[in-house]
């Protein structure tokens, strides 16, 4: 959320107010609108808003007292139907209208749409009663993803403890460059992947920005044996995405996995020696420091930034000793054991909320 663009028109009403700007698409406030210079709609408190065209459209969230900009369109109930019902209602909806705009250049959820939803519509004390159940069990998926954000920032953290801050290198460690951590840096294949193959394929998509792996979604290929060693990853292999827009460039992640894949041409592969830990080097290219650093090397061509392997091998990194690499390395295989049980607990909870939601709107609770 923002202010007003400069110059921006809006009624008079709308001075003041907080906007939800194009883009904002995320936990805090998930909505999309646009600035325009022609007079702004308000939504108030006790509306719900609803994405309406593009990618996102169909995304929910319920309103503060705000300026909304075409993309949106903000749902008022009647005294009949709360808030919060319709809300947990239209969340159960996203994908159906998701369907209904395919087809348009965009994706657009018209008004009629909306208007000739069926839902149902119990008196307002059951309403009340659905919303507090789907409420708290929507409430402990939060505390869990919140529980699972803090174990993805506490590698760094360990990172920082036992190496110091490689920005001012407060243990004094050797300056060497990557290259001299590494025993080979390759790039990707450049085959064309597809929905089916012997292979999944990782991508730059694969790579998160935390410095994970997401396996969500994947492509295949066939890879001639011949190619197995050159565009298959083993475990241990530090994942470098050379190609990407100026905020995603050089994403790094280990992969951790023992399944055969293959990775794309838009990553480097950076496989270390054995006088080092592939998790210092990736958790090195997480911090602050070298994220920095790789965006003060990257090169803009026709929209996209760039660095090459011979640029990400020759950054500067501290030599630390092989003992405390693995000492760091022992204990990310424990933290890495806490977000599994993490990521089955929350799967587990959305499964819990899913149902719940069908049988709220079932008339089944």
């Amino acid at each position: 959320m923002g202010q007003a663009p400069p110059g921006g028109d809006c009624n008079k009403e709308g001075r003041g107010m907080v906007f939800v700007k194009a883009g904002e698409f995320d936990e805090r406030f998930p909505v999309i609108c646009e600035w325009t210079t022609r007079p702004l709609k308000l939504a108030h408190a006790g509306d719900v808003l609803v994405c309406v065209v593009g990618a996102t459209a169909g995304k929910i969230n319920e309103a503060i007292d705000c300026a909304i900009g075409r993309s949106v369109a903000a749902v008022r109930p009647k005294k009949e139907l709360s808030t919060g019902f319709l809300y947990h209602f239209l969340s159960t909806q996203v994908q159906f209208l998701r369907a209904k705009s395919q087809g348009l250049a965009q994706g657009v959820i018209t008004r009629e749409m909306l208007q000739h939803m069926e839902i149902p519509l119990p008196p307002l004390t059951e309403q009340q009663q659905i919303v507090e159940v789907l409420d708290r069990s929507d409430a402990l998926r939060a505390r869990r993803r919140a529980a699972f954000a803090e174990l993805e920032s506490l590698a760094q953290s360990l990172f920082l403890e036992l190496f110091g801050n490689p920005a001012t290198n407060p243990k004094g460690w050797p300056i060497r460059e990557i290259r001299d951590l590494l025993e080979s840096a390759s790039y990707g294949t450049s085959e064309k992947s597809s929905p089916v193959g012997e292979f999944p394929v990782l991508r730059m998509n694969n790579i998160t920005r935390t410095g994970g792996m997401d396996f969500t979604e994947l492509k295949f290929m066939d890879l001639d044996a011949s190619d197995w060693e050159r565009y298959l990853v083993r475990t241990g292999d530090v994942l470098f995405n050379r190609t990407n827009s100026a905020e995603l460039v050089g994403k790094s992640a280990i992969f951790r996995e023992t399944k055969k894949m293959a990775y794309a041409g838009y990553l480097v592969r950076l496989r270390v020696n054995s006088n080092n830990d592939p998790e210092y080097l990736s958790a090195f290219l997480n911090t602050s420091y070298a994220k920095r650093m790789l965006r003060g090397m990257c090169k803009s061509i026709i929209g996209m930034a760039n660095i090459n392997a011979t640029e990400i091998q020759g950054m500067k990194i501290p030599s630390t000793p092989l003992p405390l690499q693995r000492e760091f390395a022992r204990q990310i295989r424990t933290v890495e054991t806490l977000k599994t049980l993490q990521r089955t607990s929350l799967a587990e909870l959305d499964a819990l909320f899913a149902a719940l939601q069908y049988r709220a709107f079932q008339g089944e609770l």
